[in-house]
């Protein structure tokens, strides 16, 4: 699977959509205006001079009946997309989700938590808020959002109860291939544009009710027009339906058996999704929705919500058809698939403390102890590119060694919206013991003594963790802080500010948590705008590309033949254009970095492809990274929404 391939294919099936959209507005216009038409014949019928015949071409009738369909369409579609610009969140509480807090105890809900959250840390992405789907027995799931850093996870209560923790996870890689491939994006419009298109029967269905009062003579005869008029805009809603199920099923089929596919080869376990979804043809619940907004839906999610009469209107492959391409022994019978169904997780799990330290040390060996406790890591910029948006089970495992070596205090703690606030300014302690006093000081002053004491507590707890967990627990305090209120985020961010300006200057790692943390959260409480991609192509933003490279160049290499030779090297990416301009040392900067990747976001998949592999040979130059160059690079690849996981060094395929 190729991320950038991925996202460029799902950018081309927008501008699919759009064409199906186009010709189902055109059918149904036609289809409406016949219906006029025929409603002022069988008017004319009932005149007393029955042999004036109407006109099957009347074009200023096709112009108000076009553009009077258009404008409901248009409105409608408005409308809904106005209602998710707040993203996948909006969907979730629109299906009766209930979102998730960290600090849950409930053992499957705990699980749940805790498998989305390695797989968004080996992904490379922030960690995404969990809905629970309580009044929902069958087994389903989906994600939804515009972007990888404001996506959300919604899962079905039968998921949880039916699904061992191997199948549980197979089911959310499959949802994380939805976030990494561009998916989330195209289904969002899509239910958008569909609710215009829906919204004709909605209309039909008031006109019929609201004419069916009419009980005067005189009106009787229009009534009856109005009425047949409206039962037509009904069939013609229906007729709309149709389309938007066959765009649904055009649109995103494949893409399901992509991210099935996905699934097997983040997870490297077949059995795991192949069991769930054996799951779902056994049990008389299956994957169907209860809720009467999963209709619009239904293309989003990981089973068929629907029974469809038509397979060509279905929004998902046939269900025996996708267990075969996972396992191609299956012989359709599912009887034996819920005979190991238990509602609680097994004992001998990654959420038993007792197995702490299985994850780690049952694949990756050595190689885990030099992600963790070296300063400098062997890489290769091939395979840290081939990595994007394309998480193995080497870094699931990497993340769950990771996070089973903390201690249950800050575990705790990261899942508290309190207590996070002071792992993050734990973060930030200077070693310096006079700098420390006075961020300290700062924390008591803007956050009061709790805090102050707080940090105190955690920061032992944080030193001892080494600086490869630096970064995992500021995408796992992303999710946990979008609890706090406005006026508590306004205050926590100004308190992240002041700690990172009080040694007069911002180092790699305080740069790549305000690129991870403070921006997403800004996005989160200040309203979350999708990039278009204004910028095609690398001339448009020649300047921003030089600025990037020049200060990474520098950053990476103290003399200034090591810094030439690695803007060179990196030059390469660009050498058909020539557009690169190496910048003196005392112009570059990470404040130019910042305003370099925020106009760089801008640019289309092809452009952020680029960049980022120009930067990421610009800082392995050398053949190693530090662990702030990686956090730096990370922080990079993140702010261009491509989602790049942990580096575990060269021996990673």
């Amino acid at each position: 699977m190729d991320f950038f391939g991925s996202q460029e294919a799902a950018r081309r099936r927008t501008s699919l959509l759009v064409v199906y959209f186009f010709f189902a507005v055109a059918a149904m216009i036609l289809t409406l205006y016949v219906a006029a038409v025929g409603t002022l014949t069988f008017a004319n019928s009932r005149t007393s001079d029955p042999s004036v015949g109407v006109s099957w071409w009347q074009p200023q009738m096709l112009l108000l009946v076009a553009g009077g369909t258009i404008a409901i369409i248009t409105m409608g579609s408005l409308y809904k997309t106005a209602q998710l610009r707040s993203g996948g969140a909006g969907v979730a509480e629109q299906l009766g989700g209930r979102r998730l807090q960290g600090n849950s105890r409930d053992p499957l809900e705990r699980r749940l938590l805790n498998v989305v959250e390695e797989m968004a840390l080996a992904a490379g992405t922030t960690v995404p808020p969990v809905y629970l789907l309580d009044n929902e027995p069958g087994i389903n799931a989906f994600a939804a959002g515009f972007t990888p850093g404001d996506a959300v996870i919604g899962v079905n209560r039968g998921t949880v109860e039916h699904l061992s923790r191997d199948e549980l996870q197979g089911v959310i890689a499959h949802e994380f291939s939805h976030i990494l491939n561009g998916d989330m994006r195209l289904n969002l419009r899509l239910m958008g544009l569909l609710h215009g298109i829906l919204l004709i029967a909605i209309i039909g269905y008031y006109i019929v009710r609201g004419s069916g009062f009419r009980s005067s003579n005189r009106r009787e005869k229009s009534g009856g027009q109005i009425i047949v008029l409206g039962l037509a805009m009904i069939v013609i809603g229906y007729v709309g339906l149709f389309f938007a199920r066959l765009i649904k099923a055009a649109v995103s089929r494949q893409r399901e058996y992509l991210a099935d596919a996905s699934a097997v080869q983040f997870t490297r376990n077949p059995d795991g999704i192949g069991g769930a979804l054996k799951k779902i043809g056994a049990l008389s619940a299956g994957s169907r929705m209860e809720s009467a907004e999963a209709e619009i839906a239904s293309h989003m999610f990981f089973g068929s919500c629907r029974q469809s009469l038509f397979q060509a209107l279905s929004t998902h492959p046939p269900l025996v058809k996708r267990i075969q391409c996972i396992d191609p022994s299956f012989d359709g019978d599912f009887s034996s698939a819920v005979k190991k169904t238990s509602s609680k997780p097994s004992k001998k799990t990654k959420d038993d403390p007792q197995a702490a330290l299985e994850g780690l040390t049952r694949s990756l060996g050595g190689l885990a102890t030099a992600g963790m406790g070296e300063s400098r890591i062997p890489v290769d910029p091939v395979i840290v590119m081939a990595a994007v948006g394309e998480p193995t089970m080497q870094h699931v495992d990497y993340i769950q060694g990771l996070l089973d070596r903390l201690p249950d205090a800050l575990r705790d703690a990261l899942r508290d919206p309190f207590s996070c606030r002071a792992v993050v300014a734990g973060l930030l302690l200077d070693s310096n013991a006079e700098i420390r006093a006075n961020q300290l000081q700062i924390v008591q002053a803007k956050l009061g003594d709790l805090s102050h004491q707080e940090t105190n507590r955690l920061a032992p707890l944080i030193e001892t963790q080494g600086p490869a967990t630096r970064l995992p627990l500021v995408e796992i305090a992303g999710n946990t802080l979008r609890n706090l209120s406005p006026s508590q985020y306004q205050d926590f961010r100004e308190t992240v500010l002041e700690l990172m300006k009080a040694d007069a200057k911002i180092d790699l790692f305080e740069f790549a948590l305000q690129r991870v943390l403070i921006r997403h959260l800004d996005e989160h409480f200040h309203g979350h705008k999708p990039q278009r991609a204004t910028y095609l192509s690398i001339g448009g933003v020649k300047q921003e590309v030089s600025n990037l490279i020049s200060a990474l160049s520098h950053l990476g290499h103290a003399d200034e033949a090591g810094a030439k030779s690695a803007f060179e090297q990196a030059s390469a990416a660009f050498a058909v254009e020539k557009v690169l301009v190496m910048r003196p040392r005392g112009e570059c900067s990470l404040k130019q970095v910042g305003e370099a990747l925020d106009k760089l976001a801008q640019g289309s998949v092809g452009v952020k492809k680029r960049v980022l592999h120009a930067a990421t040979i610009a800082v392995m130059a050398d053949g190693v990274v530090t662990t702030a160059e990686g956090e730096l690079l990370r922080a990079i690849a993140d702010s261009l929404d491509c989602p790049m996981p942990p580096l575990l060094g060269a021996s990673v395929a």
